[in-house]
């Protein structure tokens, strides 16, 4: 055989990981935690911080989390977010409506030991809403509430923990969501976004509640 004739063809290099896969909350902590060692490192400010951390947790695929660490440093010189599995919290409730807590000239109050399903919305109207997830069981990592407080006043407390994050706006009234990160890797994340008119939303930790021992509790609760 004449092998001039038929020079061996490169190897054509392995394909990149598909864009478009579905993020995980693994994902979306890991480009969340390189977004606050860039700003805690001074080649982000805040303002540009706090924009991008609120495309992370809105971010569905991969390819939608790549972009917002391309400009960055990351610790092993890679902006991919991590394939790692996330942290088994125990079976999620079957995908359906966010739960609603909805005071109009009357008050709502969700506390003890309840199960928090992925995204709740809370809505005051010269009223009062109450978020105890102090002592709440959770089914997977990332709870987002959506806060809306007119005339009227939505109060949500956490173990201190947990990490908590938020954004939001008050106008002519207050919006204030006290930031945490949890030594824990995996403890949970709170995400608490909307706004306030002539009224009060507030998210902060409550002195002295932790959350202990987190995979024998879950699989305690519900039935791992």
């Amino acid at each position: 055989m004449d092998l001039e004739k038929h020079p061996q063809q490169p190897a054509a290099p392995a394909p990149p990981a598909p864009a478009g896969i579905r993020a995980s909350d693994a994902d979306r902590d890991r480009i969340a935690d390189i977004l606050r060692e860039a700003m805690a490192e001074g080649r982000l400010t805040a303002e540009e911080q706090a924009e991008r951390v609120d495309a992370v947790y809105r971010a569905k695929t991969v390819g939608e989390l790549e972009p917002l660490v391309q400009d960055l440093p990351t610790p092993g010189g890679s902006t991919r977010p991590s394939s790692a599995t996330p942290y088994a919290y125990g079976p999620e409730a079957p995908a359906g409506p966010a739960d609603n807590l909805v005071a109009i000239f009357s008050s709502s109050t969700r506390k003890g030991r309840w199960r928090v399903g992925g995204r709740t919305n809370a809505f005051a109207l010269f009223g009062s809403v109450e978020i105890d997830l102090t002592e709440a069981l959770f089914s997977q990592r990332l709870t987002v509430i959506n806060a809306t407080s007119i005339f009227g006043s939505v109060e949500i407390k956490v173990p201190e923990n947990i990490s908590l994050r938020g954004s939001g706006t008050g106008v002519f009234g207050n919006f204030e969501v006290l930031t945490l990160e949890s030594a824990d890797p995996e403890a949970p994340v709170i995400v608490v976004n909307g706004y306030s008119v002539f009224g009060n939303v507030e998210a902060k930790p409550k002195r002295g509640k932790l959350i202990t021992d987190l995979h024998n509790r879950l699989r305690k609760h519900l039935g791992h």
